[in-house]
């Protein structure tokens, strides 16, 4: 039976099927392609009515196989020059994988690099097919045992499936989780560079046009990433197989009262910090990219000054946005809420500084539903009052600019999940943001997870433009992830995920939040604490109104 293919607005008749490869043709620039809505590998077989789009690395939903090919072709390379190594892949500084050195008593070295990219040009210059195939579970863990992945087996019991995939390229075989690039050629543009004690790769983002971002060193965020992968690593919660086995092993309880027992050593850290320095601290500047938890950190970190005799108060950035015709324009002419100068800088820095002051303020409330600003309450305080504020902006130093620097103490909250599906798959730190959104959104505003799905891409364009730049400035990191927090969302998260249509374009996201949370063992959540950050996802917090 015949069929048809649409393809840049032309169409054509098939009478067998035909690859999506011999469709879109044999650029290298084109990574993989919708079919029908739906994101397929360029081997993908088409057998009936299609329409076929084309998705290059400037688009979101190809980044993951453009960057799970580049996982392969690493893991191949090293594998090629030092078959001995034994690696793992993290996220890292400037948006890049960081390839870290796992066997003992080997570290990275210039000369390592330096070879490491010379077998990456010669893989990719070759262009080796990538192909895989389906085999069950057994001979699976009998492949991953032959090519020492003794992670990969250990996962395995956890797949849900009867099947497992493998990708062989040159004899090599590896699984990464994801869709592929059709062969080797296809994965022609990356940075490679030492940085003890690994190695940094950088590759195409669509948030910059499918350009390789600029290298930006990032020592801060790059600490706490450290500090996390430690934690992590000292506890058996650096990988989905850890965790789960904790689970089975120390109960639900024990083990969501030892993660919430690192989230209270951070505040305590925190709160000394503070105290030490409470004759200059005025004002607590708090940060962070959506849903990292920030209202209930700054809750629990009120909680915690209060116990140690300080007093301080909460103000809402929010309550200083300007009236939407006099906020700045994006590029679509929309009011770009996400822009600094949504908000009255102006008026907030006098606010603050009067405050300090011990002066009278009459502050400002904006309300929503009429979407400009209204009387608020007068407030006046003891110049030894610390004030904490929140919001994307509040690290920004033009919105405290009238406030000495030695008066702020600015805090960057973001979950920093350092935790591998197997050495060769690090969960994204993004996507598990997403599933908290996705849930909170679905609880308090009864929003689908394509709702929250289509709005991802502009928060996340916000948060680029005015938030991680500003995390370098922070005087602490709070790290507010939870290694429970996904085996306790998952019985929220996979129905909503499940509902979402085949045909839907949110699909291709679904799916793959589905692959990481289906090997998460499920955790009974009634033990999670009432002030927890992950209650404010899930429901049940002590500081919802």
């Amino acid at each position: 039976m015949s069929f048809n293919v649409t393809f840049n607005k032309e169409t054509k008749t098939y009478d067998k099927p035909i690859s999506v490869l011999d469709v879109v043709g044999k650029s290298k620039d084109i990574v993989c392609a919708y079919v029908n809505k739906r994101v397929r590998e360029l081997t993908y077989m088409l057998d009936k009515d299609s329409e076929v789009v084309p998705l290059t690395t400037s688009d979101r939903d190809a980044k993951p196989i453009y960057e799970a090919s580049l996982r392969f072709l690493v893991a191949m390379a090293m594998h090629n020059i030092r078959p001995e190594i034994e690696i793992r892949f993290s996220y890292n500084i400037s948006r890049s994988i960081f390839m870290q050195i796992l066997t003992p008593g080997v570290t990275s070295n210039i000369q390592m690099v330096k070879d490491l990219e010379k077998e990456m040009n010669r893989i990719v210059e070759s262009d080796f097919p990538l192909v895989r195939s389906i085999v069950n579970k057994d001979e699976a863990a009998k492949i991953f045992t032959r090519e020492g992945f003794q992670d990969k087996v250990d996962i395995l019991k956890y797949r849900p499936e009867k099947t497992a995939h493998i990708y062989t390229c040159e004899g090599y075989k590896n699984y990464m989780y994801n869709r592929m690039v059709p062969s080797t050629g296809y994965i022609n543009k990356w940075k490679i560079r030492f940085y003890h004690p690994g190695v940094i790769i950088q590759y195409p983002r669509p948030e910059v046009g499918g350009q390789i971002p600029q290298f930006e060193d990032a020592p801060t965020f790059g600490k706490t990433l450290k500090s996390a992968h430690q934690w992590a690593k000292s506890t058996g919660c650096d990988t989905i197989c850890g965790i789960n086995k904790r689970i089975e092993s120390d109960g639900p309880i024990d083990f969501i009262t030892l993660c919430e027992q690192r989230h209270n050593r951070q505040l305590c850290d925190l709160g000394q910090m503070i105290e030490d320095d409470k004759e200059s601290i005025r004002l607590i500047c708090i940060a962070g990219p959506s849903s990292s938890g920030k209202t209930t950190f700054a809750n629990r970190l009120r909680i915690e000054l209060l116990s140690r005799g300080l007093n301080p108060i909460r103000i809402s950035m929010d309550d200083y946005y300007l009236q939407r015709d006099q906020a700045p324009k994006d590029e679509d002419g929309n009011p770009d809420l996400e822009d600094v100068n949504a908000l009255d800088i102006k008026l907030f820095n006098e606010n603050m500084a009067d405050l300090i002051a011990g002066e009278p303020v009459d502050l400002p409330k904006f309300d929503f539903k009429l979407g400009k600003r209204v009387p608020g309450r007068r407030l006046q305080i003891p110049t030894d009052q610390p004030i904490i504020i929140e919001g994307i902006h509040a690290l920004n130093e033009k919105m405290t600019s009238s406030i000495p620097s030695h008066q702020k103490f600015k805090i960057f909250i973001a979950p920093q999940a350092q935790v591998n599906i197997d050495n060769h798959n690090p969960l994204s730190l993004t996507d598990l943001r997403l599933l908290r959104r996705i849930i909170r959104d679905y609880r308090t505003r009864n929003a689908s997870a394509e709702d929250t799905m289509s709005m991802w891409p502009s928060v996340r364009k916000g948060e680029f433009k005015s938030i991680y730049n500003t995390q370098e400035g922070a005087n602490y990191v709070y790290n507010s992830f939870s290694s429970f927090e996904l085996s306790a969302m998952k019985k929220y998260a996979m129905p909503l995920l499940q509902n979402i249509d085949t045909e839907s374009q949110y699909f291709p996201v679904a799916e793959r939040l589905i692959r990481m949370l289906k090997f998460f063992d499920d955790l009974p959540d009634e033990w999670v604490p009432c002030n927890s950050i992950i209650r404010e996802f899930i429901g049940g917090s002590c500081y919802e109104d």
